[in-house]
């Protein structure tokens, strides 16, 4: 029997997934398994028994990655899940900076009780007065889930796409649509493109990417949109890049101070993954990661372990051993089972970054005092075994 907690509610069809082997307890210090949404992590304890988090979204910055590497916790996301749902409203969001549509709707409100309402309209609507996004040059920064599908998405509305990514996957670039420009630097891109969308995570390389040296090169009435993390704009020089008329709005799914209410900014309180089929597809791959690690040990989309896969767990016993990565660990691991005549019949390792994952099929059931022995190893951090 297995035990989760979710600490923010976690849709039912994907909790549905889990069978009558996983029960669902009150405790989060005793749960094997937390799903999490937004709920923040920092700061708190974690049970010894805790082997997981899945969080239901993409971003991790509500959980402490390193904290929880170096005790053997394997934390998942979901990317791609809510892909669709962030595509519509960064569409949804280059369109409401076109378009005056906020302006007008809010001079409807205001004059809902005018009689003659229609008529005042039409001269009213002249203010409202916007341009069209065919033919505009796009700029899509990350090409990943995401990335992709607004890039694709605005070739469809006429727009001519511009797209950098020095890192883009095998797969994103399968998927990219062949009309989309490849702009080999930001600078081209920036000094290129009418709309500008970013879609990289937070990294100690992209925090404060957008900042006023970025929009200096940028054209006069470009319009940024950001729907990735707030952290990837200098809000400072964004609002005097506003103020100052360089950029004509500046669109982003992120309220903070200092933003919200400035003249030109378009501020969304966080909808990006706020769909039903978002929440949907997100608690369904978030429950599916966490049953396949609990069950047979493999490792898929984590963000502070390697992905692993050895596929369905058979009739052998399995081992997953967790620990840093340095020279001579499998060494150490093989060297142990072989003092004890145990067969390996499968073997898989991987790393990332400071930690890597090893996980081993043997022939035979092993001992407690094994087990004690890889656990006495340096640097394991957590030895699992599945039978």
């Amino acid at each position: 029997m297995f035990t989760y907690h979710c600490l923010n509610p976690i849709a039912e069809v994907g909790l549905s997934r889990f069978s009558s082997d996983y029960a669902h307890i009150d405790e989060p210090e005793k749960a094997e398994a937390i799903l999490v949404r937004s709920a923040s992590l920092h700061g708190k304890e974690f049970g010894e028994h805790l082997l997981s988090i899945a969080r239901a979204g993409a971003g991790v910055n509500n959980i402490p990655l390193d904290e929880c590497a170096s005790k053997g916790i394997v934390v998942f996301n979901t990317p791609g899940a809510n892909a669709n749902g962030v595509k519509e409203l960064v569409i949804a969001g280059m369109l409401l900076a076109s378009r005056d549509i906020i302006g007008g709707v809010d001079w409807v409100h205001d004059h809902e009780e005018d009689g003659n309402i229609a008529g005042a309209a039409e001269k009213a609507k002249a203010a409202f007065a916007g341009r069209e996004i065919e033919g505009k040059k796009l700029g899509v920064i990350g090409l990943g889930a995401i990335g992709v599908l607004v890039a694709n998405a605005a070739t469809h509305l006429g727009m001519d796409v511009y797209g950098y990514d020095p890192y883009v996957s095998v797969d994103s670039a399968w998927r990219l649509s062949r009309s989309i420009h490849h702009a080999t630097t930001l600078d081209e891109l920036y000094k290129e493109c009418d709309y500008i969308s970013v879609h990289v995570p937070a990294l100690e390389s992209t925090i404060g990417m957008i900042d006023k040296n970025a929009i200096s090169l940028m054209k006069k009435d470009v319009v940024v949109l950001n729907f990735s993390r707030d952290t990837l704009v200098n809000g400072e020089d964004m609002v005097d890049a506003l103020v100052a008329g360089k950029v004509k709005h500046y669109v982003t799914d992120f309220p903070i101070p200092g933003i919200a209410g400035v003249k030109g900014a378009i501020v969304i309180p966080h909808l990006g993954a706020s769909t039903e089929e978002s929440e949907d597809n997100c608690a369904k791959m978030a429950v599916k990661q966490t049953i396949d690690y609990l069950e047979n040990g493999n490792i898929k989309n984590s963000v502070n372990y390697p992905d692993c896969d050895m596929g369905r767990r058979g009739e052998h016993v399995r081992i997953a051993l967790l620990h840093e990565n340095i020279p001579n660990m499998l060494g150490r691991f093989t060297k142990i089972l072989g003092d004890h005549c145990i067969n390996i019949a499968d073997l898989a390792n991987k790393s990332k970054g400071g930690y890597a994952y090893t996980l081993m099929d043997v022939d035979s059931d092993i001992s407690e005092e094994v087990i004690d022995q890889l656990r006495s190893v340096e640097c394991v951090k957590k030895v699992r075994v599945l039978r």
